[in-house]
């Protein structure tokens, strides 16, 4: 079995998780939760984008994402940013679903899952 190392681990969550060679983010989340959807997808992917360096990824290797949105009528602007950030040819499977975050100023939460 792989050995299994954590990224920022805290008493509840890891910022993610690395086995083998894959990377499970947990739930990347906007800093400024006073921007529009835009903004905040936009911080979100950055998050993505910096965590997965960190783990020796990248964008490319998405394997799989799950995106929460607090409104599901923000799902075409929130594709506005996701389709500018992904590269083609190189996208993930991905789910969308409207939810209730632990944030009522959040408007999108956003998990993958990468190889390395």
């Amino acid at each position: 079995m792989s050995d299994v190392s954590r990224i920022d681990p805290g008493p509840r969550l890891s910022e993610a998780s690395v086995c083998g060679s894959r990377m499970y983010l947990s739930g990347m989340i906007p800093e400024d939760t006073s921007l529009d959807i835009t903004g905040q997808v936009t911080q979100a992917l950055g998050e993505v984008d910096a965590l997965l360096a960190r783990g020796g990824s990248d964008k490319t290797k998405i394997l799989s994402a799950v995106i929460w949105l607090r409104d599901i009528a923000d799902f075409a602007a929130m594709n506005a940013v996701w389709d500018a950030w992904v590269v083609p040819g190189q996208t993930p499977a991905r789910a969308t679903v409207q939810a209730r975050l632990n944030n009522p100023k959040m408007k999108v939460e956003i998990m993958v899952v990468a190889a390395i």
